[in-house]
């Protein structure tokens, strides 16, 4: 049986749920793969404002792979999945092949149909961007796995987000909000009362619109979980949407991490103003 490995990168750890759901599809689907991620299997973006720590980085876990064995790499981070693309292979000389998870699982699309038994009643926008379909199109082949489900109806709108994920809009004033009301426009134009996000940094910005509106957010491995009748809890929507995520994430953990820690790393992410 071939190698994969579920390469779900280093920022992608606060949705520990949705790495599970990936692995499980996988697992059903028939293709099996090792999860490997955190930031011993890093990138390199991160630390783009250093570049030979940023390449260091890379190279390490370009190494980790290349002596795993693999035969392919599946990625979850388009970020993860571009600089492969654009650097890490090329100068590394991978011995794998990769491919985005949207992808992996399209192509078992047949074996996934029986899987999707449970009916879930949801008009679905997706959070498409722009900036990421050209290297895997994730765009079209989400669409196309969530119509699968019992009960959904994904509605088109031409809007599209500028960038590949939300993460990149963050820095340029105004664009994010800008972006999340254009959003809830297309959304309001179509009727759909779920927004589904693709990538870890969009499920971020875009849950907190739970609170502030008449919709709900999951991310399309939610979704399809959902349509498999698997449960889950998205806890980091729970932690977001609280008037008090720190007791929302519970004494037990908060201590467990360390609550300096927690109070100083953590708790401004899910305290900060929403943007709509």
């Amino acid at each position: 049986m071939a190698v994969n490995l579920f390469w779900y990168g280093c920022n992608m750890t606060r949705h520990g749920e949705i790495i599970r759901l990936s692995a499980r599809f996988l697992e059903a689907l028939g293709v099996p793969a090792r999860p490997v991620g955190g930031p011993s299997a890093c990138c390199g973006s991160p630390k783009e404002d250093t570049p030979r720590i940023a390449e260091g980085m890379a190279n390490r876990t370009m190494a980790r792979f290349n002596g795993s064995g693999a035969e392919r790499v599946i990625t979850w981070c388009p970020s993860c999945h571009g600089n492969i693309e654009d650097f890490m292979a090329p100068t590394q000389g991978a011995r794998f092949g990769h491919a985005h998870l949207a992808e992996a699982i399209h192509e078992q699309r047949e074996a996934l149909r029986p899987l999707l038994t449970h009916r879930v009643p949801a008009r679905v926008f997706i959070d498409r961007h722009a900036g990421f379909q050209e290297r895997a199109p994730v765009n079209t082949l989400i669409a196309e796995l969530l119509a699968m489900i019992p009960g959904v109806e994904v509605v088109e709108h031409p809007h599209r987000a500028p960038s590949y994920m939300c993460f990149a809009l963050a820095n340029l004033p105004g664009a994010l909000a800008a972006n999340q009301r254009a959003t809830l426009d297309a959304m309001a134009e179509t009727g759909a009362d779920t927004l589904v996000t693709i990538f870890h940094s969009c499920h971020r910005e875009m849950v907190g619109l739970e609170k502030t509106h008449p919709i709900r957010v999951l991310n399309w491995i939610h979704l399809l979980a959902e349509g498999a009748g698997w449960s889950y809890a998205d806890a980091y929507k729970t932690w977001r949407n609280s008037d008090d995520p720190l007791a929302a994430i519970g004494a037990e953990r908060v201590a467990a991490a360390g609550e300096e820690a927690v109070r100083k790393l953590v708790e401004p992410e899910l305290t900060r103003a929403r943007l709509v």
